[in-house]
């Protein structure tokens, strides 16, 4: 397998880990993060978060709620290095908001994943909604 479909695979991961984290299962999310000091979460709720252990308490608090959903890529490009890599993303989200009614939107994104130990391991996330769009 090349490093960009390497990469790819890693990216499918996390965001297949988003959709089972929306139903309180937070396994696959912890799989595919580095927790390392320096991974940094910068989500659609303006948080930004450095370092392995609030990075994971801001996804367990996510789980809990169990909001149901998921994520749909529409469009990705890979700036692939020999360390890292860079996934920029435009996505269509559809989960149920805090009072329970179905919320869609339109998400921008950046993945930044790192070579450890020949695993690549998601270190950077940042993702906004796209207000302006339609879901």
């Amino acid at each position: 397998m090349t490093d960009e479909l390497a990469v790819l695979r890693a990216d499918d991961q996390f965001f297949a880990a988003l959709d089972e984290m929306f139903v309180g299962n937070l396994a696959p999310m912890k799989a595919v993060w580095s927790h390392a000091h320096d991974v940094i979460y910068m989500g659609p709720t303006q948080v930004f978060l450095v370092g392995w252990g609030p990075v994971l308490a801001a996804w367990e608090k996510q789980a809990a709620m169990k909001l149901g959903g998921s994520i749909e890529i529409m469009e990705r490009h890979v700036t692939l290095g020999e360390e890292i890599a860079v996934v920029h993303h435009r996505a269509k989200a559809a989960n149920a908001g805090i009072s329970g009614n179905r919320v869609e939107s339109s998400l921008r994104g950046t993945n930044v994943f790192r070579n450890e130990a020949g695993q690549w391991k998601l270190i950077a996330h940042h993702s906004d909604p796209l207000a302006f769009l339609h879901a």
